[in-house]
């Protein structure tokens, strides 16, 4: 088991030690592209590069910034379109409520009128009935006190 530790301690070893060599090639590689293809220039001039290379990131953020603002937009202007259809459904739903509402309620007084004639026609046959009764009450007296007072059956 010891051996076996050493045997995988040695081939870490050996894999750290390549990849060093290839991070040195690397570098090295790195170093001469730079030495062949870098510009040295002033203080001033690099100066200004750097002010120039920040106002171009500061102006990419901008940019991005400015899209998010116009697609935050776009999405408030549809909401509002959405909310405007809605409310116009909600407006026709509610002229519709209000018609029906208005109908019902013409059909309720047209329905109480026709209850109240009804009434009034139920009012004069009752009326009338109680003056037949009254009449038959009366013949019945006179037929009784000129019948000799003979109870005569009533059918009703």
């Amino acid at each position: 088991m010891e051996e076996r530790g050493r045997v995988m301690g040695s081939e870490r070893w050996n894999g750290a030690i390549t990849n060093l060599t290839e991070m040195a090639s690397n570098l090295e590689s790195l170093q001469k592209l730079l030495l062949n293809k870098a510009v040295f220039v002033d203080n001033d001039t690099f100066s200004k590069a750097s002010l120039t290379a920040d106002q171009a990131r500061t102006i990419k953020v901008l940019e991005q910034r400015v899209e998010t603002l116009e697609r935050e937009l776009d999405a408030a202007i549809s909401a509002a379109a959405r909310a405007r259809s809605e409310k116009r459904q909600a407006e026709a739903a509610q002229k519709a409520a209000e018609l029906h509402a208005h109908e019902v309620t013409k059909e309720l007084e047209n329905t109480t009128k026709v209850f109240e004639l009804h009434m009034e026609e139920l009012r004069a046959k009752q009326e009338e009935i109680a003056k037949r009764d009254n009449d038959i009450k009366l013949l019945e007296a006179i037929i009784q006190t000129l019948g000799g007072k003979e109870s005569l059956p009533r059918s009703v």
